[in-house]
């Protein structure tokens, strides 16, 4: 166990890292993941409101469908990165990350209290909910199992209402941070164990730590907060353009408008890029050297790919050598050791799209 934004969180069950990865690509892993930030945003101005804090175009959601957004400063950086999805049940339901939370609910309590004072209807509440997510290829076939929903119909980044092995109330959202099908379930924290059990009584089912989150998270491309974005990074530099809406880019209507979109055509001295490389793993802070040996980036998260058997990693390079096949070098304990910048995901992504 570690400590991790004020909650103890495991980094391994009784199997190996490696283990555990492996059987999240190949068969069913549940993580807990209650320690994130769940939020219900009411009131005929909840798109208004909270498209006055996030770059995405949350009005053109379809019912129960779901998009990753980013909360941004005025400055163009990201407070956070956070799933919005439009329920068919009169609110926007939140999921950002523990980390963040204690500024991403201020930022939205300020912004409510200016809706409230400019006679809008807009209210919040944070979720005592917990939260675990079911990843991997079994997924489908042990949830269904509890379900009276066909989950075939339930596709990537939509969410349904749902009795979940008998309890009532759970939220299932067709999303996760491995790169495979999977869901996360928002469930009243006093049946979450339960739920947990009945799942893990399936023997396609392991529970799983941090460690294998953060290895299948990196084989999918996918961003960590505080690693690979923050408030010194803008949505273009972290190559997250996809997530800005294009009415948005329109509008420039969202925090931080003026200084992102001018970028999304000029682009940036730098940008985020995946890198692969053989021999010593490159870890967070590794510099990243040209060919003549000229620091030209710097690693942000980095680890031996279980599936793939060599080292993979990301992070920000100058634009000049962002290009994928381009030959670059790591500084690995003083010694520079060839790398090649590699398109992401490292591992092809299994979402399920019907």
């Amino acid at each position: 166990m570690v400590g991790f934004a004020g909650w103890s969180m495991p980094v391994q069950y009784k199997d190996s890292h490696i283990a555990s990865h492996m059987h999240t690509r190949e068969h069913c892993s549940i993580f807990d993941v209650s320690h994130m930030l769940q939020t219900k945003v009411h009131g005929k101005d909840r798109v208004k409101f909270m498209e006055s804090l996030v770059v995405g175009d949350i009005a053109e959601l379809k019912d129960n469908q779901g998009t990753l957004s980013l909360f941004t400063t005025e400055k163009g950086g990201i407070i956070d990165d956070l799933i919005v999805t439009r329920t068919d049940q009169g609110y926007l339901y939140v999921v950002s990350n523990a980390g963040c939370a204690d500024k991403d609910s201020a930022r939205m309590k300020a912004r409510l209290a200016e809706f409230k004072a400019a006679g809008l209807d807009v209210d919040m509440e944070f979720l005592d909910e917990a939260l675990i997510a079911v990843q991997g290829p079994s997924m489908a076939q042990v949830l269904q199992q509890g379900l009276k929903e066909d989950l075939s119909k339930l596709t990537f980044m939509n969410s349904t209402l749902a009795t979940v092995f008998g309890i009532p109330g759970c939220r299932v959202t067709r999303c996760g941070y491995t790169g495979e099908d999977g869901v996360e379930i928002s469930v009243p924290a006093s049946r979450v164990v339960e739920l947990t059990e009945k799942l893990l009584s399936h023997s396609e089912v392991k529970l799983a730590g941090l460690g294998s989150r953060d290895s299948l998270r990196l084989e999918a491309g996918l961003c960590l907060y505080g690693n690979d974005i923050d408030e010194t990074t803008t949505p273009v530099e972290g190559t997250l353009v996809w997530t800005i809406g294009k009415r948005r880019r329109q509008t420039k209507d969202f925090p931080g408008a003026d200084i992102i979109v001018p970028q999304i055509k000029a682009k940036t001295a730098r940008k985020r890029v995946g890198l692969v490389s053989t021999g010593p793993p490159v870890r967070q802070h590794t510099p990243i050297l040209s060919p003549d040996g000229k620091v030209i980036g710097e690693v942000t998260s980095g680890c031996p790919s279980p599936c793939l058997k060599k080292n993979i990693a990301m992070g920000y390079v100058d634009s000049a050598f962002a290009k994928n096949g381009t030959a670059i070098q790591v500084e690995v304990r003083k010694k520079a050791v060839p790398a090649t910048v590699s398109k992401m995901p490292f591992v092809p992504t299994n979402y399920y799209s019907g």
